[in-house]
This record gives structure tokens, sequence and C-alpha cells, in this order.
């Protein structure tokens, strides 16, 4: 699987906080190391790409209250071989929110490792999820799937509501900056 247009994305990226830039050393040794890396088939973790989605005026983004892990967080999912992770967070917004998304920027906006716990026949593993800026007109019509509970948009000063992850918050930062 080609791993290059990622590798070089990473290697250009500049990490936000000291532990951000660990994940992001983890993650490009993770992506060196496994052939397979877009795969959910590698049970130890598999690369993921998430959509940071905010409104026009750049003062709400969209969050999901996601059934499974029942919490708020940003649209995303697993890149089942797709080694556009851009790509394959562009299509779970629109998968999980109806949404139709358009990026900010070609570069990564975020990385994250986070812990997925077992569930059923799937062993407890790592997401390394990589993080892009996309923007939505806030006006489209929301469609809750199967996957979430609710779907909306939120006000940035009460994202850290919702989740008080520091990988939401320093998103929440991110976003501020702009």
């Amino acid at each position: 699987m080609n791993r290059q247009r990622l590798l070089q994305l990473l290697n250009g990226y500049e990490a936000d906080t000291a532990e951000e830039e660990q994940m992001k050393t983890e993650l490009t040794a993770f992506v060196q190391q496994h052939g397979d890396c877009f795969e959910r088939t590698l049970l130890v973790g598999h690369v993921t790409g998430s959509a940071w989605v905010l409104d026009e005026t750049r003062t709400q983004v969209l969050l999901m209250h996601h059934r499974k892990l029942d919490r708020w967080f940003q649209p995303g999912g697993h890149c089942d071989g797709n080694p556009d992770v851009q790509e394959v967070a562009q299509r779970e917004a629109w998968e999980e929110t109806g949404v139709t998304v358009k990026p900010v920027s070609e570069t990564i906006f975020d990385v994250d490792i986070h812990t997925i716990p077992a569930r059923g026949q799937e062993p407890e593993h790592l997401h390394y999820d990589v993080r892009f800026l996309f923007e939505a007109d806030a006006t489209q019509p929301i469609v809750i799937n199967q996957e979430s509970k609710d779907i909306r948009w939120v006000p940035l000063a009460d994202v850290t509501t919702l989740n008080e992850e520091e990988s939401i918050a320093r998103m929440v930062r991110k976003t501020g900056r702009f």
C-alpha cells in the first residue's frame, strides 16, 4: 500500500504540543513499520481519518454523539485500505452526518493516538487518527445514522462541555488561531 503521501504529510506537520509531537513520532513509526496500516484487519491498531468540520463563520464545529462509545466526537473512521486519509475523513464526514464538506487545507490539522476498547470479537486496539480541517454550510440538513445518537453544530466555546478530552480541547485551541 502507498504510505508515502501520509509520511510526507506527517513529515511536514508541526505538532502543537510536546504530547502531540510524541504521537506524531509514534504514528510515523507505525506507518513505516506496517504495510497494512490502513486496514482494520491489523488488530494492534490502524490509521483512521477524522474531519474537524467548521461552519462558514468558523464559530461552530459539527460533532456527533457516537453510539458505541457514548461520547461526543468529530466525524471520522476507518480507512479500509484507502491510503488517502484526507479523502477518508471527507467521506466519513458525509457518511456520518449527511453534510457535504470541503477541505480548508491539504495539510494535517491534528494527530491523535487513542485506545478503542474491546467489543465483541474485536480486541482492544489503537486508532492512529489523522485529522483534517473542513468547512461546511451549517444550513445543510443533518442526517443521523446508526452510528450516532445525535449530531449538531456546537459553538466552539461549548465543545469542551460535551467532551473534555485534551485532543478535543487541542483542536478547539487550534481553531481559535485561525
